[in-house]
């Protein structure tokens, strides 16, 4: 993969993040540290969790890993398994995986704290492909 096109993982990453954040901020109704609405909840850590799998794609291209698991069928193990020699990028992704895919997609928490965590470590594997200035 080239530079050109890991920038433009990289924009298409932050064009899901910045959707996902606009879904939490103007449909899910946060009140008193909690949002309100799960569906857009649901919606915007799908969303958040896709970038997180964009932006780790081009990760692991930049890095020149490959990804074990068939094409079509790669699963969270899989990611896991390839990011094993990278603590800090292994907690990011745990950390989405835990708190934007199981916690806020599937199970459709309202917590302010857990989506934010979520978001938190999505934006921080994200700016690992950030390209330079």
């Amino acid at each position: 993969m080239s530079t050109q096109e890991i920038a433009d993982q990289y924009k298409e990453a932050l064009r899901y993040m910045d959707n996902a954040k606009e879904i939490l901020r103007t449909k899910a109704a946060k009140k008193d540290g909690a949002y309100q609405d799960a569906k857009y909840v649901r919606m915007a850590c799908g969303t958040a969790y896709n970038a997180v799998l964009i932006a780790l794609d081009a990760y692991f291209e930049k890095k020149g890993k490959k990804i074990h698991g068939k094409s079509n069928n790669v699963n969270a193990d899989d990611y896991r398994r390839a990011l094993n020699d990278d603590r800090k990028m292994l907690n990011h992704y745990n950390d989405t995986w835990t708190n934007l895919h199981c916690a806020g997609y599937y199970k459709g928490t309202l917590s302010f704290k857990v989506i934010a965590q979520g978001m938190e470590a999505a934006d921080a594997i994200i700016n690992a492909i950030r390209p330079a200035d």
